[in-house]
């Protein structure tokens, strides 16, 4: 049994994404905003992907383009306010991801008791960002001086939008990847945020890693959804889970009932 049947207590878990709006010092957060109202979103978002029946949830400062590969210290200090805010409130298993900062993820996993967290915690990469070179050796062993013993890696196997600079076969890579720093998890993205992720992809990567999770990372929808899990043993959803499939909006708990029915539906066959 993987673990990801332990913490989320079914198979073939759906983590809901919770895409924190802008925040302090983001380009998008302007004069008249407030963090009052970026807690009332995430309430009303955590609310709606919980009522839809999703298996765990994953905060991640989505709208803080651009990302910041070394983080302004306000932006953590804010998600970890917006959680602490709901925490009362969050009834499945859930995560934080500080998007392009793996230090900042880890500690912001300490200070709210995360389960699990997702993140860019290896490779080198370039885009539209500039070059980024990730040390895994530094973020591991901050993770064990913080003591996150439990806590559970998912690590961006090729993430969005930018181009490994490792020319090996993305099996390969975590074939190494296994060896070196035993993630508990692996996502497999497409090339952009709510774009479909190839499903031999993700087959070929899970001929490598059979005890590894495999995660079907972006474009998962419900007209794809029961091939994506047939090849993962998890997924991370958000943009479907938008008013009209549409990144900039809210969750609609219609739209999470109805993906999540169909998930119910494709785990009673297994």
């Amino acid at each position: 049994m993987l673990w990801t049947e332990e913490l989320f207590k079914v198979k073939k878990p759906i983590i809901g994404m919770l895409h924190i709006r802008a925040l302090p010092g983001d380009p998008a957060f302007k004069r008249e905003d407030t963090m009052q109202d970026v807690v009332a979103q995430a309430r009303k978002d955590l609310i709606s992907l919980q009522d839809g029946g999703t298996d765990g949830i994953l905060f991640s400062n989505e709208y803080s383009l651009p990302y910041q590969r070394k983080m302004d210290f306000v932006t953590p200090c804010a998600m970890a306010r917006v959680i602490g805010e709901v925490m009362s409130e969050i009834r499945v298993p859930f995560g934080v991801d500080c998007i392009s900062d793996a230090r900042a993820t880890i500690e912001l996993a300490a200070a709210v008791d995360a389960d699990f967290v997702r993140g860019t915690f290896s490779g080198v990469y370039v885009g539209d960002g500039g070059f980024y070179n990730n040390d895994f050796s530094n973020i591991l062993r901050r993770k064990a001086n913080l003591g996150l013993d439990k806590l559970k890696m998912l690590y961006f196997l090729n993430p969005e939008s930018d181009i490994n600079l490792d020319t090996r076969k993305l099996s390969d890579i975590a074939k190494s990847l296994i060896f070196k720093a035993s993630p508990d998890g692996l996502c497999i993205s497409a090339s952009a945020a709510g774009q479909e992720v190839s499903t031999e992809l993700m087959q070929t990567v899970k001929g490598v890693s059979e005890k590894v999770a495999i995660f079907c990372n972006t474009g998962c929808k419900i007209d794809n959804v029961t091939e994506k899990l047939s090849s993962a043993d998890a997924a991370c959803v958000g943009t479907t889970f938008k008013y009209d499939g549409d990144f900039y909006q809210s969750v609609d708990v219609k739209r999470v009932t109805e993906f999540m029915d169909r998930v119910k539906e494709y785990r009673e066959t297994l």
